[in-house]
């Protein structure tokens, strides 16, 4: 993700840097998510994971379910519990798309990052993706190392 340089506001919290490696992404998607108080403070404190997180249609609404917010320490009496469902803010028209493709098609709904906008509100992307078998988690590799490599011939004779 690219960060716009005079942002001050722009922030990447969390990162699913092993999502791409376990799965095939087929489509990402930002979506709103609902916090408290106290996990907005958390966020911008850092030490979110959403590496073993996930996303889910449930009820006609979207959820983020596993996500780890720290809690927030000065927030002792009104603290948030750590690994809550949170709910997911998207449109009618994507909420059905992305029910579609989980129910039907067998996709799964990655998190990929957790971060702070432009504006300063809490976003989450999501994969829309599939599971890769380990074969293609070796074709995978392969390519990348590949790719390396030929950017180190290239620079050293170039």
């Amino acid at each position: 993700m690219a960060k716009p340089k005079s942002d001050p506001n722009y922030k990447i919290i969390a990162e699913n840097r092993r999502a791409r490696y376990d799965f095939a992404i087929e489509d990402d998607l930002e979506c709103g998510i609902i916090l408290q108080g106290s996990e907005v403070k958390s966020l911008r404190a850092n030490g979110a994971n959403i590496a073993e997180s996930y996303a889910s249609v449930e009820d006609g609404e979207l959820f983020l379910i596993n996500g780890y917010i720290p809690p927030y320490e000065q927030a002792k009496t009104w603290g948030h519990e750590e690994r809550r469902k949170r709910k997911l803010l998207v449109s009618r028209k994507e909420l059905a798309r992305l029910w579609s493709d989980t129910k039907r098609k067998g996709y799964t709904l990655v998190p990929l990052v957790l971060y702070f906008n432009d504006k300063g509100l809490a976003k989450l992307k999501i994969g829309i993706a599939k599971g890769k078998k380990t074969q293609d988690k070796r074709a995978t590799e392969a390519k990348r190392d590949w790719q390396r490599a030929k950017q180190r011939l290239l620079k050293d004779h170039g």
